[in-house]
């Protein structure tokens, strides 16, 4: 349960009984995410330690937060360090995936002591609208087309939920901004199916909040390990965002993966799930 009440949903993996445990680790969703990117690293992971997955606000199995106003990257960090509590966990590494980055960091600020390591995936540090596709122009008209979800929230949300989850909208992802060549339909479209589902309203409002948000000042101050992945045809979180949280972050690791997009962990999941596996290893 958050802070202020709300519901949370998270479920933990156990390891094989028997196998000595190593810290567990954390996984951050994107926004409209529901754990789809997670496919192919959380049974790779699972060989030797636990796997905690919670849903954000209004995501997945998490209900609408009481406070529609409460879902901010600051209300998610609490909502992470509450499910840590929860869960009796005193240390752990975190995994985000584009927004969850900013939780994870986010989280860093108010508890740097609950958390032993990064796993930073195809994400930005903050402020993600001015730099989505290179260009501000979706912080430019997020607020008026937040205005109208509002104002006609029924019309938006029957166009949302028939719409998205379609072949016609998996086509044009796969043109647009995810690697066709390389994803499989049936890894990507539960990502389709799920976003469909979330209330359009509470969306706009997290992605509003994601956008006004950053975490830029702290990168300097972290004094854990940590991961960095990022693809180099990323338009969604541009190359450029990872390389400066390396160049930022101490002792950083960086790994280009040639050809992935924004949802690379799922595009060539055997090369990221080794990268992976062997940093935590030294963790």
């Amino acid at each position: 349960m958050a802070r202020d009440g709300s519901a949370l949903f998270y479920r933990v993996h156990e390891p094989a009984e028997g196998v000595p445990q190593a810290l567990p680790v954390v996984f951050n969703d994107g926004i409209g995410c529901d754990g789809y990117v997670w496919k192919y690293l959380e049974p790779e992971l699972t060989q030797g330690r636990a796997i905690i997955h919670w849903h954000y606000r209004g995501h997945g199995r998490t209900p609408m937060p009481r406070d529609l106003d409460r879902v901010s990257i600051a209300d998610s960090a609490d909502d992470l360090v509450s499910v840590l509590d929860t869960v009796g966990v005193d240390r752990a590494v975190l995994a985000g995936h584009s927004m969850g980055v900013q939780v994870c960091l986010e989280a860093y600020r108010r508890a740097p002591e609950r958390i032993a390591g990064f796993v930073l995936m195809c994400g930005s540090y903050g402020n993600p609208l001015r730099t989505f596709k290179g260009k501000r122009t979706l912080e430019d008209v997020l607020p008026a087309v937040r205005f109208a979800i509002h104002r006609i929230p029924r019309l938006v949300t029957a166009f949302w939920r028939n719409v998205i989850p379609t072949d016609l909208a998996y086509q044009i992802a796969t043109r647009m901004e995810i690697n066709g060549a390389l994803i499989r339909r049936e890894d990507f479209f539960p990502y389709l199916e799920h976003i469909a589902s979330v209330d359009v309203r509470l969306f706009v409002d997290m992605l509003s909040a994601a956008g006004r948000h950053t975490a830029r000042e702290i990168l300097p101050t972290i004094a854990v390990p940590t991961f960095i992945l990022a693809g180099d045809r990323d338009s969604f979180t541009p190359l450029s965002l990872s390389e400066e949280m390396h160049r930022l972050i101490p002792g950083s690791e960086l790994m280009v993966v040639k050809d992935g997009s924004h949802t690379t962990p799922i595009e060539k999941p055997g090369e990221v799930c080794e990268a992976i596996a062997a940093f935590l290893r030294g963790i």
